[in-house]
Order: structure tokens, then C-alpha cells, then sequence
């Protein structure tokens, strides 16, 4: 250990010694500091940069120069003339300023954009081959290397803390609506340039009028010899695992002109790795965005989705995947740009769940299940784009995105109080679909009048089965011996069949549109007014009937004898009219390093629902809706933002249809048809500083949300059982939370280090009908917080190492208002990771990455599993067509997670099997 010790403290004190600094300030001709310069030290023996910095605010910057060597420094700004001179370094370190002359040319453009970092206005480019080190294989893996990059854990890339929200190849759509798919597939060797686009707008003629700071997007260059060419690859495999066979195929095939581009992306597999997952899929809406929310409204369209679970590697023991994709763009002339994309994705999966349930009610008994899932997906999708530029102040949108769905679920389970040794079954099926529309029109009438018009057209259909099958023990009706027979009794069902077959279909249809009319009266070049009017139409239907299938094959319609639900139906015919009419004005001026935008919103509301025929509920009213927004820009670099905004919360037919609705066998929902809207207060402080002249880049945000008159559900659990009846009502208590996030980005030369930390406090409220009638209220508090410090190597030349590490805690406080009792849980989670790659011989790349999770709850020890995965790949060089791999997940053979959940029903245990290990040998053969 010694020796170790006194080599690292060696090769240290190697490396600092062979450093110098060179620091200066540059300035214009009036001496002024210019921010975000490009200063480069180019090594004149080895021909290439050694070391490259941006000045700050005060135009201070500061090269890291090896000792005893001859530099070429340059500066470049756009706008100025660039300087170059020729420096030779000593043994200590070196101070110059420079001042910079204006300079229409713009000279120095080539030798900037051989920088690995450039900043032009809101745009920072990336040279993605200064960041490789020969182990990239696709997008995602470059990404993760930039500064002020991130990948979070859903796969999503995130720039300063906010998640990109399109990615497009040489200015062309890719797939719009996902950037998983273009980070997971567009090869690494194919990648010249990664341009962040910061303050992204879809439309040039709003981005002097908009504030857009949220808003980030990202445009991939291709290397010049990918274009006009097909390039990509066709990866495949097969191995073995404990339960079966595996296979991979996936080609992933680009071609790319300045007129047309076309994508094809292919999948098969049954290894987990899955080009778009379910939860992908469901995501893919093409270019829908609804306008509602930055008005004030918030109504969603009812969803009657079955109960599909997201399959991965740490939660599914079975997946297997299918995809065709096909994505192209044209331009037949300057004017018009066509894009769209077909897809054809089938999910299959199999889950194991065990939990060890604690209700927090002493009168609900405590329960062990086991249930086991099989399940399969089908989708559709299809989305059609057209841009229509008749001249800088025309602009005309088009957007259609459908997608059409065949989903199935078979579910076994066990439960130690319904019959721990008879089988519970429960099957769905649903075939829905959604179309989407979107029309905009942007018309600039004179330099200080623009016309914005968009329309947004949803139509959904969905039609899910459920049937449950649980065996009656003993078929006497007059005894109730097993656990359901207390719930038959209340369900209505005839006890004397020796099984209880519950069926219910439903159907629920929906039909949105949304529009609005923005007029900007530009008053000068610090500010505009924003005048707007719309209007949101919606219209949803519910139907279904629940019944009992008779072992005679007959059928049943029950007569439910629900507690405390006056006259409850088996059927539900629900329609659900709601309609907002809404105008308001904001107005935004710029003043010093402050931008303000006050506005407000006038609603004219109108809600109604009708059902078996009867119009059983209808709200109108008016409500003005303020709203604030403050960005405070310190420096280009570093800016911070406030919003505040009132809005109005409305519900769905789902929560108002008062018949019955089967969400499992042991859960039941009656909706209440008096529910309201809900009103709330939010407010939220971001804090960006994106600082390439340290190298320290800090995200920070805060929000606060206060709701009043929530909805919530009353649950009601049958005597002695665990099954519940369900109802809702609005809230008379207002629930609060309050949320914390931070991360602080430092890098040293090749390492890069960086701490986040989250804070949660959210208080809410759980009802329960008891027996008598009288509803018993729990008051409930979670605190969740946690922190996650990392480090990890960028080397171009030698094996790369990060480190991860997240402490996770969770606790919650529980207070019957009525008796004063007092609860509390903690849940403490620590997951330490290592990742390593490395690039040897040139030829030879390995990985490996280790993961550790450990829960404990109330300072008691539950579980601990860790998961290895390892890969080796041989390439003759990186031009190599051939590639030849190994790779082995889960190589320590951990069969299932455990995790720890505090609800505001119960706490449970949960112990979820996952995909054994897995060994394959691959083949890759790059175009």
C-alpha cells in the first residue's frame, strides 16, 4: 500500500511539475472585456492543440502549457480580427493581455472550429473527436463526454440541467419526438460536430419575442464523407443463458444529401436491449405540444390503458423486442421540407413480483403476495411533417402523428388472505389508438406585427377487457370461508359457483381541440406586448359494464351493495363537455440584466357531464389567472429565472363516471359526478452558469406548489380483507411541496467531478370511509432527499474509471387527525457504481461497470444485490469493418432486486426477479 502510495504522489508531482499557466485578458479597442473569446495554444512540433479556455466576463483566461515548448497562441472572437502569436514557454508561468481590433472578414472561422469547445451566441459546438478515445460505438457515448452534457437514468440528455427536447442530423428532422433514438443508434464515427442549440425556437420570427431559455436542442454534423453515401451497421449475436437460447439482430442503416435523407432502424432481440421500449413508444407524439398548460388550463384526456408495466433489465426476468423503423425528410425546393416516419415496435415481457405488504391501517390484515406477468405490446406509429417557408415572413406548419396499439396482460398471482394456495388470474386486452393533429401559421405583417396562429386537434379511442378469475372454496352461499366471500357479498355475486369470473369492458372515447391566436406588437427593442386568444373543446365518453360469468357460461349483472355509495351501477354512460374561452396579455421589457414578463389570462369556463341520459352536473365561470416571469441575466454564461403562475386544474370522465370500475380484483373505483376543478399556485427559481472558462458548470432549481381542493379518493376496505371500494371528492385541506435540485459540474484537466443532491417535502392527505360512515383522515409528510457525488476520466490515450455514488432517503410521517396516533418510516438507500473502459493496442476495447444497491428500512438491514456486466471487443483498427465482441450481463447471477415503498395505503417490501446472466458473442459490420 505504501508503494502505491508513494508512486501516485510521484506521478502527481510528475505531472503538476511539468505545468505552467499562461493567463491574460483580452479586451476590445476601447478596452473593454470580451466574454466567451476562443484562446488556443497549438503545439508547433505536433501540429495539434494542447490546450484551449474561453475568457470570462472580465475577459480573464488561463492555458495549462507544458514547460520548455514553442506555442502558437490564437484568439479568435467573431467580429474581430484574430490574434496569433508565437510563445515559448520557460519554467514559470507566463502573463499576457491582448486587445482585439473589429474586423467585417471575420477571419480565424477555420481554426475556431477545429476547437474541441466553441461558443457562438446561444450555440456551443462540440468537436466530437477531441472527446473519443476509440470506445464509442454510438451517440450516446460521445455525449456522455462533453461538458455540460448528462444522460440521466431514463436515458434522456440533458444540457444545464434541462432535457433536450429534439435532436436533428444536419438541420433534418430524426424521428421527431424521441432523442433516444437518435443517441442510442447514429454511430460515433459518423459524428463531426454536436451543436447545442440553447434558447431553442421552432420558429425564427418568435425567438425575438419569445423567451425560449427552457428550451435546448441539439443538430449532429456528419463527417463529409458520410453524406451521399449509406453508412451504419449491422450488429448481431447469439449466446446463452440459464432459461434459454439468445439472439440479437439490429441494422442500423443512414443516408444522408442536402435534399433527402432516409433512416432505417432494425431490431430483434431477446438479450433486453430494446431500441424503444414501451414507455418510448406511448412518448412518441411527433411534434404535439399542447398550448394549454402556459395558459393556465390543465385538463388531460382520459387514458382507460391497461395496466402495462415498463419492462427492463432490473425489473423483468423475460424481454424480447421487435422494431422496423423507417425515417425520411425531403426538400424538393428551398421552400418546403417533408419529414415523417413509420413504425412497427412489439414488446414482450415477463415479470415476478413478491411483496411483503403493511398496511397502515390496523384493521386492513397484512398480506403476502406473489404474482407473476406475462405481457405483450404491439404498436403503430406514424407521423407525417410539412414546412412551408413561403418567404422569411411565412411560415406554415403541418404535423400528424398516429399510433395504433394491440396490448395483452395475463397476470397469476398468490395472496396469503385471498386463498394463499389457489391461483388468482387476471387478463386484459386493449386495442386503442390516438391521432394527433398540429397547424400552425406565423405571419409577420410589418416589422413591429406578428400574427401566430395554432391549432391542435387530439382524437383517442381506447377499449380495454378485464376479466378476474379467483376460486370460490367453498360454493355454500351461506358461508363465507375463503377471503373474496365477504367481497362477493358486497359485490352482489352469486357465491355458489366455484369460481368468481369477473368481467368488465369499457370504451372511452376522446375528441380535444385547442387553439389560439397570439398577436406581438413589438413596441422597441427591449419590448413587445403578447396579446393571445383561444379556446380548448373537449369532449370524452365513457361506457362499460361490469358483470359475473357463471360457471354455466352465462352471464350476471350483479346488484352491488356498496357501503356508504348510494345507488352504485355495474355500467357507467358518461359524457364529459368542457370548453374554455380564454384571452389575456403580457408584456416583456428588457432593462439592464433584467427581462420581466407580468401577464394574465382571463377563462371563461364551462362543465358539464351527463349520465345513463341525465345531466347530472354543470359548472360556469369566470377566473383570471396572473402570472410573472423574471430571467436575470448575470452573464452570457450565468442567468437565473422566476415564474410564477396561477392555474386552473381540471379532471377527466374517469374520475366523474359513477359506476363501477374494475382496476384489479382487489381494487374497486366509483367516481363521484360533484367533483370540481382544482385551482393551484406555482412558483420555481432556476440558477444556470455554464462557465468554460473554469470549467465549473452549476444547475440549480427550487419550486414550490400549493393546490387547493384536490381531488383525492376515499378508500373503503372490506372487513377483514384487502380489498377496497373506491370513491373521490375534492380535498378541504390544501396540499403543499416543496422540491430542491442541484449539481455542480468541476473538471481538471481529464477528470471530471460533480456533486447533485435533491430535496423533496411534500404533504398530502389519505381518507378512509370506516364502517360507520365517518371518514378518518391521515395526514401525511414526506421528506425524500438524497446526494450523488461522482468522478470519472476523459483520457484519449489511457483506460477511463468513473465513479458513482447515491445515498437515497425517505421519511415519512403520518398523523391520524382524529385519534392524534403518530407514524413514522425511513427508508435509506446507498448505491455505489464503477464503470471502466479502455482502447488498447488500437484495436482492443473493454468495459465493465459494476453496480451495489443496499435498503435498509428503520435502520434494519433488508436487502443488498449487485450486478456485473463485462464486454471485449476486437477491432483490426477504428476504420475496421469487422468488429468482433463478447459481452456477459449480470455475470454474478443476482436473481432478483429488493425494494422498500412507503405509500399512503401501505408500506411493502418488494422483491422483483430480473434477467439472469446473460452470455452472447456479437458481430458488427460497419458501412
Amino acid at each position: 500500500m505504501k508503494k502505491i502510495l508513494l508512486i501516485t504522489i510521484f506521478m502527481v508531482s510528475l505531472v503538476t511539475s511539468a505545468q505552467i499557466k499562461l493567463t491574460g485578458v483580452v479586451k476590445d479597442s476601447i478596452g473593454a472585456p470580451l466574454e466567451m473569446a476562443n484562446v488556443i495554444a497549438l503545439d508547433t512540433v505536433a501540429k495539434k492543440i494542447s490546450s484551449f479556455g474561453f475568457t470570462d466576463a472580465k475577459g480573464n483566461f488561463k492555458l495549462d502549457l507544458d514547460e520548455n515548448k514553442v506555442y502558437n497562441v490564437k484568439i479568435s472572437y467573431i467580429g474581430f480580427k484574430e490574434i496569433s502569436e508565437f510563445i515559448k514557454t520557460g519554467t514559470t508561468n507566463i502573463s499576457k493581455n491582448y486587445t482585439m481590433y473589429e474586423d467585417n472578414m471575420l477571419d480565424g472561422i477555420n481554426i475556431v472550429s477545429k476547437m474541441p469547445v466553441t461558443v457562438k451566441g446561444d450555440t456551443i459546438i462540440y468537436n466530437a473527436d477531441s472527446f473519443k478515445n476509440g470506445t464509442e460505438r454510438k451517440l450516446e457515448d460521445v455525449l456522455k463526454k462533453l461538458p455540460g452534457v448528462e444522460i440521466n437514468d431514463a436515458g434522456q440528455i440533458e444540457v444545464e440541467g434541462k432535457a433536450v427536447e429534439k435532436i436533428t442530423v444536419d438541420g433534418k428532422e430524426f424521428f421527431s419526438g424521441d432523442t433516444k433514438l437518435a443517441s442510442k443508434n447514429i454511430p460515433s464515427n459518423a459524428v463531426d460536430k454536436i451543436q447545442v442549440l440553447r434558447n431553442f425556437a421552432d420558429v425564427n420570427q418568435l425567438r425575438g419575442v419569445q423567451d425560449n431559455q427552457d428550451r435546448v436542442a441539439i443538430n449532429i454534423k456528419l463527417k463529409e464523407g458520410k453524406k451521399n453515401f449509406w453508412f451504419g451497421d449491422v450488429y448481431a449475436g447469439a449466446g446463452s443463458s440459464p432459461n434459454e437460447g439468445l439472439y440479437l439482430f439490429q441494422p442500423k442503416l443512414f443516408y444522408y444529401t442536402p435534399k433527402y435523407t432516409l433512416n432505417i432502424i432494425g431490431d430483434i432481440n431477446n438479450i433486453g436491449e430494446a431500441v424503444l421500449d414501451r414507455r418510448d413508444v406511448r412518448g412518441l407524439r411527433g411534434g404535439f405540444r399542447s398550448q394549454s398548460p402556459s395558459n393556465g388550463t390543465n385538463i388531460s384526456l382520459a387514458s382507460a390503458g391497461i395496466g402495462f408495466l415498463t419492462a427492463t433489465a432490473r425489473n423483468a426476468n423475460r424481454i424480447e423486442t421487435k422494431l422496423t423503423a423507417l425515417n425520411f425528410s425531403y426538400s424538393p425546393n428551398k421552400k418546403l421540407d417533408l419529414s415523417g416516419y413509420l413504425i412497427w415496435s412489439g414488446n414482450s415481457n415477463g415479470q415476478r413480483n413478491r411483496n411483503i405488504v403493511d398496511y397502515n391501517d390496523p384493521s386492513i390484515p397484512d398480506d403476502i403476495t406473489d404474482n407473476t406477468t406475462d405481457q405483450t405490446s404491439n404498436s403503430g406509429l406514424l407521423n407525417f411533417k410539412a414546412i412551408y417557408k413561403k418567404n422569411v415572413d411565412n411560415q406554415l406548419n403541418y404535423d400528424l402523428n398516429g399510433r395504433f396499439t394491440n396490448e395483452f396482460r395475463n397476470d397469476v398471482g398468490f395472496s396469503q388472505v385471498i386463498g394463499s394456495n389457489t391461483p388468482i388470474t387476471e387478463n386484459e386486452n386493449a386495442t386503442p389508438f390516438t391521432i394527433t393533429q398540429n397547424l400552425s401559421y406565423f405571419y409577420t405583417a410589418s416589422e413591429k406585427s406578428i400574427f401566430a396562429l395554432e391549432m391542435q386537434h387530439a382524437m383517442q379511442d381506447e377499449d380495454p377487457f378485464y376479466m378476474a378469475s379467483i376460486e370460490n372454496a367453498d360454493t355454500d352461499p351461506n358461508n363465507n370461508v375463503d377471503g373474496f366471500d365477504d367481497v362477493a357479498d358486497v359485490l352482489g355475486l352469486n357465491k355458489s359457483q366455484q369460481f368468481y369470473r369477473l368481467d368488465q369492458n369499457r370504451r372511452v372515447k376522446s375528441n380535444q381541440l385547442d387553439a389560439k391566436l397570439d398577436y406581438y406588437y413589438i413596441l422597441n427593442d427591449k419590448s413587445n406586448l403578447n396579446f393571445v386568444g383561444g379556446t380548448i373543446l373537449s369532449q370524452q365518453n365513457f361506457d362499460s359494464r361490469f358483470f359475473q360469468v357463471l360457471d354455466n357460461g352465462n352471464t350476471l349483472d350483479p346488484n352491488l351493495n356498496i357501503p356508504n355509495v348510494a345507488n352504485a351501477q355495474n355500467t357507467n354512460d358518461t359524457e364529459y363537455n368542457f370548453t374554455d374561452l380564454y384571452a389575456g396579455m403580457r408584456y416583456r421589457v428588457k432593462t439592464g440584466i433584467f427581462t420581466f414578463r407580468p401577464g394574465f389570462t382571463v377563462h371563461s369556463y364551462n362543465a358539464n357531464n351527463t349520465q345513463y341520459g341525465t345531466n347530472y352536473f354543470k359548472d360556469t365561470f369566470v377566473r383570471v389567472l396572473p402570472e410573472l416571469n423574471i430571467i436575470a441575466q448575470f452573464k452570457k454564461s450565468e442567468n437565473m429565472t422566476f415564474d410564477y403562475r396561477q392555474s386552473v386544474n381540471f379532471t377527466d370522465v374517469n374520475q366523474i363516471a359513477e359506476g363501477i370500475v374494475a382496476n384489479s380484483f382487489n381494487s374497486f373505483f366509483f367516481g363521484n359526478n360533484d367533483i370540481m376543478n382544482a385551482r393551484a399556485h406555482s412558483a420555481n427559481l432556476n440558477y444556470r452558469s455554464f462557465n468554460l472558462f473554469n470549467n465549473t458548470f452549476v444547475f440549480a432549481r427550487l419550486s414550490y406548489n400549493k393546490t387547493m381542493e384536490q381531488i383525492s379518493s376515499i378508500a373503503n376496505f372490506v372487513p377483514g380483507s384487502v380489498v377496497s371500494t373506491r370513491t373521490n371528492l375534492n380535498l378541504p385541506f390544501d396540499i403543499e411541496s416543496f422540491n430542491a435540485f442541484g449539481t455542480v459540474t468541476k473538471t481538471f484537466g481529464k477528470i471530471r467531478t460533480s456533486i447533485g443532491g435533491s430535496y423533496s417535502d411534500a404533504e398530502f392527505y389519505q381518507l378512509f370511509d370506516l364502517s360507520s360512515g365517518n371518514i378518518n383522515t391521515t395526514k401525511i409528510n414526506t421528506k425524500n432527499y438524497s446526494v450523488s457525488p461522482s468522478i470519472r476520466t476523459n483520457y484519449i490515450k489511457a483506460p477511463n474509471v468513473s465513479l458513482r455514488y447515491r445515498a437515497s432517503f425517505n421519511d415519512q410521517d403520518r398523523v391520524e387527525r382524529g385519534s392524534g396516533n403518530m407514524f413514522n418510516f425511513k427508508t435509506v438507500t446507498h448505491s455505489p457504481s464503477i464503470d471502466f473502459d479502455a482502447y488498447l493496442w488500437k484495436s482492443l476495447t473493454v468495459r465493465a461497470d459494476y453496480t451495489y444497491n443496499e435498503v435498509r428500512q428503520d435502520g434494519v438491514f433488508q436487502n443488498a444485490f449487485d450486478i456485473l456486466n463485462f464486454s471485449m471487443s476486437y477491432r483490426k483498427d477504428r476504420d475496421a469493418k469487422w468488429e468482433y465482441e463478447f459481452e456477459a450481463s449480470n455475470i454474478l447471477g443476482t436473481e432478483s432486486r429488493i425494494s422498500v415503498n412507503n405509500g399512503n395505503i401501505s408500506n411493502s417490501i418488494n422483491e422483483t426477479f430480473i434477467l439472469p446472466r446473460l452470455i452472447t458473442f456479437r458481430l458488427r459490420y460497419q458501412l
